[in-house]
């Protein structure tokens, strides 16, 4: 691992600056995500996701009037064609996994200018996630509802049912958290795709690709899982000091990035807290943070020195399902908010319009001949 002194290969490309940007910073060392200039504990519980969009896309936040035009632009786009709704009903048939099913049919978005297609991209994602959550449940889905903001259109397509406040700001603070993090893998992939030169569909589809993988999308499912197989804040200790003792990971605790806390983990644990407060099963919550609680103190005795701390995983799962997600909604929710940073990663690279071209380093054989086939 890391920077081989001959050849200057870095396995990973890890701590390679591959771009500068003006979208997001992390500072994993000082547990810190600048977002467009604002702390994510500023911006995350306060915004709409539609002022977090445009201030990722514009470097600004809207005034009023541009607040309501650009929202009026993303609720034209959420309608899915019948080509897009013929290919989930198909693929529903076949139980295919939702984040799948959101990488088919993300590329079924309309080609168009870059910014026709980044909006398109915004406004649909959910949409798909939605429809085709209804469909492997064997119903209908609901047509989205312009009159209704971002993140209560996605709850209500879900459901059939228009949500709360509490319910709509706790989404929307979940979206605007995980909306733009850095140089990433799957935000790497849609820069590298629109580096040739290719369209902001293409570029999503290939973050998507990204995304599912276990290793960059993680597993808010399972930090959960955890918390109800305990089941008592007493059976604690126990049941995870024997996952620790087999060696397993403790699921929601520790990045690769983060040294300390993961900053959006606060700003995701103050919206859950508002959240099971008002409209949720308050013990579940008080039995997660007595779970996590026990678990930072059972690693720092098992892990001295490596700081293992509570990741967005670990509330990620437990806001979710406050908001009564199913587990196989989590990643394609988390894709339906990251959208908004790849498209802008999208453009900031189609401004740039510089080739991403790395070097590789051959270290294989060299001048073998060839023997006919004949004779092997």
């Amino acid at each position: 691992m890391g920077e081989s002194s001959r050849t200057g290969f870095v396995a990973g490309l890890e701590d390679v600056v591959a771009a500068e940007t003006y979208l997001s910073g992390v500072d994993g060392e000082a547990g810190e995500l600048t977002m467009a200039g604002f702390p994510v504990e500023e911006l995350a519980g306060r915004a709409s996701f539609e002022e977090t969009v445009y201030l990722l896309w514009h470097d600004v936040l809207p005034d009023p009037d541009q607040l309501a035009d650009f929202r009026e632009e993303l609720s034209g786009r959420r309608e899915l064609s019948r080509a897009t709704l013929d290919l989930l009903r198909t693929v529903a048939v076949e139980k295919v996994p939702v984040m799948d099913a959101l990488r088919m049919a993300a590329g079924t978005v309309r080609p168009g200018t870059d910014e026709g297609e980044a909006l398109a991209l915004v406004a649909s994602l959910p949409t798909i996630v939605a429809a085709y959550s209804r469909m492997l449940e064997g119903e209908e889905p609901v047509d989205p509802d312009p009159e209704l903001g971002h993140a209560a259109n996605y709850l209500y397509m879900l459901t059939d049912d228009v949500p709360g406040a509490e319910f709509t700001r706790a989404l929307e603070t979940y979206l605007n958290a995980v909306s733009d993090h850095g140089m990433n893998a799957s935000t790497f992939v849609a820069r590298v795709i629109v580096s040739t030169r290719s369209d902001f569909v293409s570029a999503v589809v290939g973050a998507i690709g990204a995304l599912k993988g276990p290793l960059h999308g993680g597993a808010p499912g399972p930090a959960l899982d955890v918390v109800f197989e305990i089941g008592d804040v007493s059976r604690a200790e126990a049941h995870l000091r024997e996952k620790l003792g087999r060696g397993e990971r403790l699921m929601g605790f520790g990045h690769r990035i983060y040294r300390v806390r993961d900053p959006r983990a606060d700003v995701l644990a103050a919206a859950a807290d508002r959240l099971y407060t008002t409209d949720g099963d308050r013990e579940l919550y008080d039995l997660a943070l007595g779970v996590e609680q026990t678990a930072l103190r059972l690693l720092a005795e098992h892990k001295p020195g490596r700081n293992l701390q509570t990741n967005v995983e670990f509330y990620t799962a437990l806001l979710l399902h406050g908001l009564g997600l199913p587990t196989q909604l989590f990643t394609p929710t988390f894709a339906a908010g990251r959208v908004a940073g790849w498209t802008a990663h999208c453009a900031e690279q189609r401004a740039l319009d510089r080739l991403i071209r790395p070097q590789s380093v051959y270290v294989g054989s060299k001048d073998r001949i060839w023997v006919p086939l004949e004779e092997r």
